[in-house]
């Protein structure tokens, strides 16, 4: 009897081994994934599919380390030292998605990642695509606004801070877009939600820092890239997948 239950006792171990090696394993898809439809975007050896915003090759300032996306300051010995260094999946555009990823801030960290973003000579990233908050809520200098914290629609709906790992520590984002309606889910839980193109989103537009963006109050696009921000901070970007709907 005791050595069933120590054989049981083991494998139970090792099925669960197995299992929390699995979720470890970076930029792979399941069999389930395949199947629902998931294709990577990243597959944490090489910038492929990559591009600067209004560029032609991926800045100097994002490297690959540890099968992970990594941007940096321009200047490494002054933190917010952007460098023109926005990026873009330019391998396709999308319309209706659900894309997902992995995110961790560095120390005071800002960025942001874009969906529906269209290349506008001249003009950043944020000028005409929604924007869902990347940053280290302790101790980034944008932290004083509850809209500018992660997980939010930057500057428009608020995500509840209680849902977001600190600074060091990896965050999981995934962003429903479906015939308009739009939901962010941080770590697990849904934090966010609205619809594009409605009188309801005018009126957020018309209360925030792009109610003098043509590129917002001329009207989203219904397809575009997907996009990550160079802000000067350190940010880590893994498992970057997504699934047409």
């Amino acid at each position: 009897m005791k050595r069933k239950l120590l054989y049981v006792g083991t494998l139970m171990l090792l099925v669960a081994f197995s299992a929390n090696t699995q979720a470890q394993e970076a930029n792979k898809l399941t069999k389930k994934e395949k199947k629902e439809g998931w294709e990577l975007l990243f597959n944490g050896k090489d910038f492929s599919g990559w591009r600067q915003y209004n560029g032609t090759e991926m800045p100097k300032n994002w490297q690959i380390e540890e099968e992970a996306m990594k941007v940096m300051p321009a200047d490494p010995s002054r933190l917010g030292s952007g460098g023109n260094g926005d990026v873009i999946y330019a391998g396709k555009m999308f319309t209706d998605f659900e894309l997902s990823m992995d995110w961790k801030a560095g120390d005071q960290a800002n960025s942001g990642i874009f969906y529906y973003v269209r290349e506008l000579p001249g003009k950043p990233i944020y000028y005409a695509a929604p924007e869902i908050q990347v940053l280290d809520n302790e101790r980034a200098s944008d932290n004083k606004i509850d809209s500018h914290k992660a997980g939010s629609l930057y500057d428009m709906i608020a995500a509840d801070p209680a849902t977001v790992h600190p600074a060091g520590q990896w965050n999981n984002i995934v962003v429903r877009v479906k015939d308009g309606k739009v939901t962010h889910i941080q770590n697990g839980k849904k934090v966010v939600e609205y619809t594009l193109w409605t009188k309801e989103w005018d009126a957020l537009v018309q209360q925030s820092k792009f109610k003098s963006f043509p590129g917002f109050t001329e009207g989203i696009a219904h397809e575009g890239y997907i996009g990550l921000q160079d802000h000067g901070y350190t940010v880590w970007f893994r498992n970057v997948k997504i699934r047409e709907l």
